[in-house]
């Protein structure tokens, strides 16, 4: 029965991210917005709606390693699995936004959990909600940049979308929220049910499994707006996702009940974590290394086979 949950949640993840994609370009024209910020918002929301019931389920549980593995761990295969997989389809032109505001608030938050956790092993209700007045104040800072930038952003769009209704484009959205969000669920649960048949602990679940199967959203969305040759929206999704994950995720979560790290797991501050920062630095390079502005298929197979070391170090 879990293999028929996993398949499942597959097709309707797959369905999910390509009405997101059309529901996420519509908008752009009507809000005058860059696709790259409907990436980041609209789309990373929808597609962080599984990580945050899976770690706010596992606090409100008392097991915060699941809490806190699912988010790393998804973080990680974001860039790793996601990125390294949808450069090899397609390359990815990288906006120059991406070095002077995204990428610096996702290295922020990475370094920020790193450190709060690190100084007392909990992430408490006050430091979630400077998490997310840091989200709030990232995203007006980035919508009132994008408007000034419309125009070269939207340029390559298809034209037929300007002029679809309000109606189609809120059907879409949650036609799209709700595929990405039950596709998931079911993919999360047949997946687990699969991993705790051959006996792997809860924690390596999490960081493995939970983290992939929270990352398929994100997976499907980038790859089909690759397809679409929406190369902004796929580069934005990720970086959005990555900073929804550690500021709403996390910060949400510890707001309603506070994440203490488990003893019995130290690697998720000393191994883990930094991977997850590791991953998030190596971009900097990968767009400044001809090709500049571009994450292609080397680099792309490189961001994948290093994540597939991680699997492997995590599983042992």
């Amino acid at each position: 029965m879990s293999v028929f949950w996993v398949i499942a949640g597959l097709a309707l993840l797959v369905v999910g991210g390509d009405f997101l994609v059309r529901a996420s370009v519509g908008l752009s024209f009507k809000l005058k917005l860059s696709k790259l910020v409907i990436g980041m918002t609209v789309v990373s929301f929808a597609t962080s709606a599984p990580e945050l019931l899976v770690s706010l389920q596992a606090a409100l549980e008392g097991v915060s390693d699941i809490a806190l593995g699912n988010v790393i761990g998804s973080n990680i295969a974001n860039i790793g699995l996601v990125l390294g997989i949808t450069a090899l389809i397609s390359p990815l032109a990288v906006d120059r936004e991406f070095y002077k505001l995204n990428w610096p608030m996702m290295m922020l938050l990475s370094f920020a959990l790193y450190y709060f956790l690190k100084n007392d092993g909990v992430l408490s209700a006050i430091e979630g909600l400077l998490m997310m007045i840091s989200l709030v104040v990232f995203l007006i800072v980035l919508i009132r940049s994008s408007r000034k930038s419309t125009k070269a952003n939207i340029e390559d769009v298809d034209d037929a979308l300007a002029v679809v209704s309000n109606f189609k484009i809120v059907m879409w959205l949650l036609i799209g929220a709700a595929g990405l969000y039950f596709g998931s669920l079911w993919l999360v649960d047949g997946a687990k049910e699969l991993a705790l048949s051959v006996g792997i602990s809860d924690y390596a679940i999490s960081v493995t499994v939970i983290a992939i199967g929270t990352s398929v959203p994100e997976l499907a969305a980038s790859v089909i707006a690759a397809l679409k040759k929406e190369k902004a929206i796929s580069l934005g999704n990720l970086i959005g996702s990555n900073i929804f994950n550690i500021a709403s995720v996390l910060g949400l979560t510890a707001m309603i009940k506070p994440i203490v790290v488990n003893p019995q797991t130290p690697e998720i501050l000393s191994t883990n974590i930094f991977w997850m920062i590791g991953f998030a630095a190596i971009l900097i390079p990968f767009i400044i290394i001809p090709k500049r502005f571009e994450i292609g298929r080397v680099k792309g197979m490189l961001l994948f086979g290093s994540y597939l070391v991680f699997i492997y170090i995590a599983l042992k």
